[in-house]
């Protein structure tokens, strides 16, 4: 039986989802927006595809989080849960 995976739909005024809708489980500490104003959550930290518009990463790693529009500054949207203790987060301090 192939697992379906239900996309919220919801967005909050900035057209970001909310945070309280990330997968359960550990790890999913990052969200962005692809070029065609797709989002996704991220378990690992997801890396700039330029040429293809999207955020990269392996596929196990991340959920769709929502639709919004095309945004030509797609690749300033990835951001990290605020609280979250991700890989160098202790370097910056």
């Amino acid at each position: 039986m192939k697992e379906e995976v239900v996309v919220n739909q919801a967005v909050n005024a900035g057209g970001m989802p909310g945070w309280a809708d990330a997968p359960e489980g550990e790890g999913w500490n990052w969200l962005a927006q692809d070029a065609d104003g797709r989002w996704f959550w991220y378990r690992t930290e997801p890396k700039l595809n330029w040429s293809g518009g999207v955020w990269r990463s392996n596929s196990r790693n991340q959920q769709p989080a929502g639709e919004g529009a095309p945004n030509p500054d797609w690749d300033r949207t990835m951001r990290v849960r605020p609280g979250a203790e991700t890989p160098g987060s202790a370097e910056t301090q």
